[in-house]
């Protein structure tokens, strides 16, 4: 992911789907806050680059949601 935010940036589809990866390997290690710190951020900058009905968006607020 920080690779991803370094070459491509933070906001750029394919680090935002690494964010996402990485928040679901986190969840299924029992990091549950930082699984949930991260979808957030990945949930919010999804919903101000895609729009709060994008199908990522709503994936990534429905993990903020599974983690909460």
């Amino acid at each position: 992911m920080e690779t991803s935010k370094t070459k491509l940036g933070a906001d750029h589809p394919d680090t935002l789907m690494s964010m996402a990866n990485l928040a679901f390997t986190w969840k299924s290690q029992g990091r549950h806050s930082d699984a949930l710190a991260l979808i957030e951020e990945c949930a919010q900058a999804r919903q101000r680059l895609l729009g709060a009905k994008h199908p990522e968006t709503l994936s990534s607020l429905a993990t903020v949601a599974e983690c909460s």
